[in-house]
């Protein structure tokens, strides 16, 4: 659900884009009580995220609820961010982006989303990060200093979402974490994407925001696998490790298909319950290429996303 421009994706929608017509049949089918959703264009109004959300409700899955906050996506700097030795490409915007507010995440849900409880940490310094490696060559700060000095954490975002379910509040933790690859040997990516990740353990430890003290939910795209691909894979493997997650998918197996090119099939995406949840499900939805039309018909008509739906049933 994302574009080469800005208002595209709105006006896709409005003409019957059999994309996310894809994506809608998907969420029907598995049908979330709250879906959190990743590479979605946004718009200040919400106009893009409010039509897909009636896109989905034509499909059968009703959200009452949603929410996004700008990403940090697209929001360009005026300094060389990746070392090219060029401005305003898009890597040198506070997180990748062709345009200010591509890519970005969304939340939505049947239960209403506590607004003005959110926390969004999308503002925070990589630098200011509590234990933090940043790039350096031969010894000095890469790119440079004054790059450094105003980048951003995340690539999109980090929010803290909580949601008013009628049996209590919960909170929804999301993310989507920038690749760790595309670099050069300082590993720029590389150890941003770790620290990305490393955020929600320094989160639930207490030394960033306010720390919710029962039954939360990591939900997002970490980028990377704990066993396989690039990466610094010991962030996300201390993360699902944590004691105080839960991880019901880690026999799953994979979350999505990058066949071609490499690297290959791997686990990205993630949905990490605290422990005070009773798990009575989980798994990753795979369509089926040779779906009829009258199941999940636009599957195999359109290049939807490589990225699979991550599903796990929780109860309080």
């Amino acid at each position: 659900m994302s574009r080469r421009g800005p208002g595209t994706l709105l006006r896709d929608l409005l003409r019957g884009d059999d994309q996310a017509r894809a994506v809608a049949q998907i969420v029907a089918h598995v049908a979330p009580d709250i879906l959190v959703l990743q590479g979605v264009d946004y718009d200040a109004d919400l106009l893009a995220l409010s039509a897909l959300r009636d896109v989905i409700s034509e499909a059968g899955q009703m959200y009452d609820h949603v929410i996004a906050l700008a990403p940090n996506t697209g929001m360009q700097t005026g300094l060389d961010l990746n070392g090219d030795g060029r401005l305003g490409g898009p890597a040198d915007a506070q997180g990748y982006g062709r345009f200010r507010g591509a890519d970005g995440m969304a939340v939505l849900s049947r239960w209403p989303i506590l607004t003005e409880d959110v926390q969004d940490f999308s503002h925070l310094l990589w630098r200011d990060l509590p234990g933090t490696k940043m790039p350096k060559v031969d010894g000095a700060p890469f790119p440079s200093d004054a790059a450094q000095s105003v980048q951003r954490l995340s690539s999109v975002g980090h929010w803290a979402v909580p949601i008013a379910h009628p049996l209590g509040q919960m909170t929804v933790l999301t993310f989507a974490a920038g690749p760790p690859v595309f670099d050069g040997p300082e590993d720029r990516n590389g150890l941003r994407n770790a620290d990305e990740i490393r955020f929600w353990r320094l989160f639930l430890d207490g030394a960033i925001g306010e720390t919710p003290t029962q039954r939360y939910v990591i939900a997002g795209n970490a980028n990377l696998d704990p066993t396989a691909g690039e990466g610094r894979r010991k962030a996300i493997a201390d993360l699902i490790s944590d004691p105080r997650l839960q991880d019901p998918l880690r026999h799953a197996g994979p979350t999505v298909d990058w066949t071609d090119p490499t690297p290959g099939d791997l686990r990205v995406s993630y949905v990490l319950p605290s422990r005070d949840w009773t798990v009575s499900g989980a798994g990753v939805f795979w369509p089926a290429a040779n779906a009829p039309d009258h199941d999940l018909l636009a599957i195999k008509d359109v290049a939807a996303s490589r990225h699979r739906l991550v599903w796990v049933d929780i109860s309080f």
